[in-house]
């Protein structure tokens, strides 16, 4: 069975190791800057020793070339500093490289101290210029023992700064490697599974219901890749149960007003029914023919009407079939001619050999939504409608343009009429789902919706859909 970390356990385990290499070099780091501390101190201590060495020395030779008794005195008191310093610093030596140069350091200071008091007690001497001479060789080693131990205590530091440096530049090294090694890693497993998330939220927002690919890391974004999907196969249904909410909606607007329309129709019927029974029996046969032919093109007109309800009303799966345009377009006008008030006026400009290939009930539900909005947008008002469209040669597109001279849109919420359950209507008069829902069938269609607006000049909605390339016609 293969081993996996779920994302959690990769952070941790990455945190730890970091913090791992990071206590390694620190306490490296550490034990090279104590040891440098040391070295320092050592350092002081030998040039110290040195310097006590050399004055030694000076007042040594005073001593020899003019005799004088206070510069014996400064000697002893300098090599009795000397051996001071030594008996400090040895027990703190003990072990280390240069405790050997220590020792031989205060064997020749005693054997110097020794030599001194000789030369000084010239009554004990049997020459006294072998003494001397002895004096200043001891002398001399010393201060060569001295300045070999500074030296070498330079070099020890020296040699640990470079260890230092060469630990630190080592480390940069192996940090910057695994840094741009981790790089791919943590792009592959968590940045693009998040942003393939990240896009997907915002497709949804939009209304795009698609399923993501499920990918196999066996960590959190496996999980919430399968939540996703499981969310967008819910929201799916939501919509086409909001999408049924409001057609039904709509469908109880538009049966208010079909019920005027076929008023006409149903009246001129019955008007002419009467007047051909009151003049069946000496009634001429060709005023009787015009009365029949009158009441058969108003049941043709009230069938029409009752035919485009049930078309709309009808519930069915999404089917794409080759249109024009302008059927489409007419349709959606005539159930919703009855709800347009007698100011408004609706002009309409649409090539008639415009061929579209799309669900016809469902882009004549997008129109029906906007021609709607743009009544409401008139407040009561006179304006206008105006519908047209043309073809795009550089797109290859349908451009369809639905304007009215309503109140307009504030610019503040423009970004925002697409959202779901956003109106800027009343509370109780709009849903917020009808743009929300066009959109969604636009974007099915492969096509665009956007709009424009000007508060208090009216509002323009951009509608682009694919040309149908099929000379097939389906009314």
């Amino acid at each position: 069975m293969k081993f996996a970390l779920n994302i959690r356990q990769k952070i941790v385990l990455g945190m730890t190791a970091c913090l791992i290499a990071i206590g390694v070099l620190g306490g490296l780091s550490y034990h090279y800057l104590l040891g440098i501390e040391n070295k320092v101190r050592f350092l002081e201590v030998a040039q110290d020793l040195s310097n006590t060495i050399l004055e030694t020395r000076r007042y040594e030779k005073n001593y020899l070339l003019y005799g004088l008794p206070e510069s014996l005195v400064e000697n002893r008191k300098y090599v009795q500093h000397g051996l001071e310093i030594l008996d400090s610093v040895m027990p703190q030596a003990t072990g280390l490289e240069g405790s050997v140069q220590l020792e031989k350091l205060r064997e020749h200071l005693l054997a110097y101290q020794r030599f001194m008091a000789a030369v000084d007690d010239k009554s004990k001497a049997q020459s006294s210029e072998r003494l001397e001479e002895s004096l200043r060789e001891t002398g001399k080693s010393l201060v060569d023992l001295s300045e070999s131990l500074v030296k070498f205590e330079r070099s020890k530091i020296l040699f640990i700064i470079a260890q230092l440096k060469a630990q630190l530049i080592f480390s940069l090294f192996v940090f910057v490697f695994f840094g741009i090694a981790l790089i791919p890693f943590v792009s592959r497993k968590i940045i693009q599974p998040l942003r393939v998330v990240e896009s997907t939220t915002e497709r949804i927002s939009r209304g795009e219901f698609k399923r993501l690919p499920v990918l196999k890391t066996r960590d959190e974004t496996q999980r919430v890749v399968e939540a996703f999907n499981h969310m967008v196969g819910e929201l799916e249904k939501r919509q086409d149960q909001l999408v049924e909410s409001k057609r039904l909606s709509s469908l109880g607007v538009l049966t208010s007003g079909v019920a005027h329309q076929l008023n006409n129709p149903l009246n001129n019927i019955s008007t002419s029914c009467q007047i051909v029974m009151e003049e069946l029996e000496n009634g001429e046969l060709d005023f009787l023919r015009r009365m029949l032919t009158n009441i058969e093109q108003e049941v043709h007109r009230a069938r029409d009407i009752v035919r485009g309800l049930l078309e709309f009303s009808r519930v069915r799966e999404f089917s794409m079939l080759s249109v024009t345009l302008e059927n489409v377009i007419d349709r959606a006008l005539r159930l919703i001619s009855s709800q347009v008030p007698p100011g408004i006026e609706v002009i309409r400009n649409i090539p008639p050999d415009l061929m579209v290939k799309v669900d016809s009930q469902r882009l004549q539900e997008v129109f029906l939504n906007l021609f709607m909005n743009a009544i409401d947008a008139m407040q009561g008002k006179d304006g206008q409608i105006r519908v047209s469209a043309e073809m795009e040669k550089q797109t290859g597109m349908v451009a369809i343009r639905v304007e009215d001279t309503g109140m307009g849109i504030p610019a503040k919420n423009l970004g925002k009429i697409f959202d779901p359950f956003f109106s800027t209507k009343e509370v109780g008069f709009g849903t917020g789902l009808g743009l929300s829902i066009a959109y969604g069938i636009i974007k099915k269609h492969g096509g665009t919706i956007s709009a424009e607006s000007r508060e208090g000049e009216g509002t323009t909605f951009f509608i682009r859909l694919p040309v149908d390339p099929q000379p097939s016609v389906k009314g």
